[in-house]
């Protein structure tokens, strides 16, 4: 009975390994350095600017460098008219550029998502700006907009316009002119994630349409506009970003003039900081620039209702 009993009883169960927990570590462990390396690269720059925006900080006047609590952000608001003036070309910079851009990239897309002779190559045209950096954009507008040898030179030939015009250098000229750049190289953005966005629209959708007679314009209303929601949305949030923190191509572009009329706030930044050294007023305007952006970015999404059913 003993055996029996003995033969009965259930095996143990095996002991646990104290390494059974490193595989569930592992992709953790194998990200970690890319993790450390972007905190690095972003939490420490963005800290600096907090902190520095709370100094008085010139490498070029030692003796006047010291805490300033919240002076540089009261003279900012209350005593520096440059501030609200490139605040507000900012805000019209961004509304113009990103609604046009929208306009012509959705027109673009609409137009290469048919099916045409040349199609490939005719998408490899359209979309080719977007790989072109901001400096060298700039530098082929300048040539394209040189008085000399540029396009004013060649108008003034058929009888439009005069001789030596500089459309950089007019203060009535200078906005479309940095506007038409600036488009040469953004529409293709929104071109090529529209464009993806509308090839996964299904086309049973729009032969249902038509057997029940809708037109073409009503099928873009009803349709193909809902289904681009999420990705306009996303695409001019993005977009309305990077044209604020526009710094490249105007700089190169104008310099912020003629008279400062095309200094953009990220443009001042830029001038405060490398130029003047004031790197204290200049992170100040940093973090201002950044909580304008987190707001509208916050609000935007919520009016838009990003992510949401379309109805």
């Amino acid at each position: 009975m003993a055996q029996a009993a003995a033969v009965a009883k259930p095996p143990a169960p095996p002991r646990r390994r104290r390494g059974s927990a490193t595989p569930r570590r592992l992709p953790y462990l194998l990200i970690a350095p890319a993790a450390l390396l972007m905190l690095g690269f972003i939490a420490y720059p963005v800290i600096s600017v907090f902190y520095y925006s709370l100094q008085n900080y010139n490498p070029t006047k030692p003796w006047r460098n010291g805490y300033a609590g919240f002076d540089n952000f009261v003279h900012a608001f209350t005593e520096d008219p440059v501030f609200w003036d490139t605040l507000v070309f900012s805000a019209k910079w961004v509304f113009v550029e990103v609604g046009l851009q929208l306009l012509f990239g959705l027109a673009l897309a609409l137009i290469v998502n048919q099916t045409f002779v040349g199609r490939g190559l005719g998408r490899a045209m359209v979309f080719s700006p977007w790989a072109v950096s901001g400096v060298l954009t700039s530098a082929i507008w300048v040539l394209l907009y040189n008085s000399q040898t540029g396009i004013t030179r060649y108008l003034a030939d058929i009888g439009i316009g005069s001789y030596g015009t500089s459309w950089l250098s007019d203060t009535s000229t200078v906005f479309p002119a940095a506007i038409v750049a600036d488009l040469w190289r953004g529409v293709p953005f929104f071109a090529i994630l529209i464009l993806a966005d509308l090839q996964s629209v299904s086309k049973d959708l729009y032969e249902a349409a038509e057997v029940d007679g809708a037109s073409r314009i009503k099928q873009f209303w009803h349709i193909t506009l809902p289904h681009l929601k999420d990705a306009i949305i996303l695409s001019t949030l993005l977009r309305a970003v990077w044209e604020f923190n526009n710094v490249d191509l105007l700089y190169t572009l104008t310099g912020g003039g003629p008279a400062g009329e095309t200094t953009t706030l990220p443009l001042y930044i830029a001038n405060t900081s490398v130029d003047a050294h004031n790197f204290g007023y200049a992170s100040a305007l940093t973090t201002v620039a950044f909580v304008i952006l987190l707001f509208c970015s916050m609000v935007y999404l919520r009016l838009s209702k990003f992510g949401g059913e379309s109805k």
